[in-house]
């Protein structure tokens, strides 16, 4: 069984410090522009790189999709408490930043069993008595929902933000649904997730791309990083209602940078921008 778990997330064990291992937390941050990689993540980041030149771009549609989903769920929903799953390496504006300057009483445990995303997440919220770091497997809900710092903070009879946002396209099990469906099955009413995931267009000039994407991240020492089609990231959103994206379009899976952005675009999306999805959706 433990090697079935790992075969379907790597990230399952845990990478800690070793400069020997690719991290999917510090290939990000390396994506990101951040400091907090070692030469084998950049290695990891060139290879995807010469897959697709403007990856850094489809890190920040990603990480500007989170930003704009917790604003809209602390100012909009009113949502007070966020479970952040893969929270990674701490960069600008993190989840508990955008909350609760918003509303100081949100309440936030972020989830992650990387040791250096534990060091780093401990040292940054060392003076902030309303968010926590919890260290478990995100692809376990049991796990996640059983922890400590979940079961003491989080109320589970009023609503909750669930983030999965870049985490489930390092699950490469083919039941990746049911992690899912596990996880808000154990959600109270009214709750919301928010999800981003790498995404296969099924289009004859982006699919090679995300493919070629794919195959670089699956051979690489980080070993995961799957593409999946519109309907398998809507297979993820089953039985929760899907929030409209953008003023005068349907609720539906769309682009990270067209969910609601902060402004028109001035220029069309570019290719890496046009492969990474998402959706925020409630539990009724």
């Amino acid at each position: 069984m433990a090697n079935m778990e790992k075969a379907a997330a790597p990230s399952s064990v845990p990478v800690g410090v070793d400069p020997n291992r690719a991290s999917i937390a510090r290939v990000y941050d390396a994506a990101l522009g951040g400091k907090d990689n070692y030469e084998i993540d950049r290695q990891v980041l060139d290879a995807i790189k010469r897959a697709v030149p403007e990856v850094r771009d489809m890190a920040w549609a990603n990480r500007n999709f989170l930003i704009r989903a917790v604003r809209f769920l602390s100012d909009h929903v009113g949502i007070k408490q966020f479970i952040d799953c893969g929270s990674g390496l701490p960069t600008a504006e993190n989840t508990h930043q955008v909350a609760q300057r918003i509303d100081e009483e949100t309440r936030v445990v972020y989830v992650d069993n990387d040791p250096v995303v534990l060091a780093h997440g401990n040292a940054l919220l060392v003076d902030n008595d309303r968010t926590w770091i919890a260290d478990a497997d995100i692809y376990q809900p049991r796990q996640v929902f059983e922890h400590e710092f979940v079961r003491e903070h989080i109320a589970l009879d009023q609503p909750v933000a669930l983030l999965h946002v870049s985490t489930m396209h390092h699950y490469l099990g083919d039941d990746y649904a049911d992690v899912m469906r596990d996880y808000i099955d154990r959600l109270p009413s009214g709750s919301y997730v928010a999800f981003s995931h790498f995404y296969d267009p099924e289009d004859p000039a982006l699919s090679p791309i995300a493919r070629h994407m794919e195959q670089e991240m699956l051979g690489s020492p980080m070993g995961s990083g799957a593409f999946r089609t519109r309907e398998q990231l809507l297979e993820m959103a089953d039985g929760l209602e899907i929030v409209q994206p953008a003023r005068g379009v349907e609720p539906d899976l769309v682009l990270c940078d067209e969910w609601w952005p902060n402004g028109p675009h001035l220029e069309p999306l570019n290719e890496a921008q046009r492969i990474i999805g998402c959706w925020v959706a409630r539990k009724p």
